[in-house]
């Protein structure tokens, strides 16, 4: 899957009841061979995929195309990505947290 496949699936497999109530923009800064700036806004139990990102986002992670699609496929842990700095994130921490959740992993 190329980047921007894995941000469009993402928006179709969101978990209704984990986006319920929440209204934030989550973006993300790919880097590497295929990189790109995608943002998805959350809100009313519903995701909206915005390519090229915006201007305030509640969270910001900047991670490799790669070590991206190895999250997306659960070859790479979030939690061990973070910790060994593949990848980097700013914004609400807490929000990070929620993203294990938010999304369903595309079949």
């Amino acid at each position: 899957m190329t980047t921007a496949e894995i941000f469009e699936a993402m928006v179709q497999n969101v978990n209704p009841s984990a986006a319920s109530g929440l209204n934030k923009t989550f973006q993300w800064n790919i880097t590497g061979d295929d990189p790109g700036v995608y943002a998805i806004k959350v809100e009313n139990g519903q995701a909206e995929l915005i390519k090229g990102g915006v201007e305030k986002p509640d969270i910001t992670l900047t991670v490799s195309d790669k070590d991206w699609a190895s999250i997306v496929e659960g070859k790479l842990d979030p939690t061990t990505a973070f910790m060994t700095g593949k990848i980097k994130i700013s914004g609400d921490m807490m929000l990070a947290m929620r993203l294990q959740n938010l999304f369903n992993r595309p079949r």
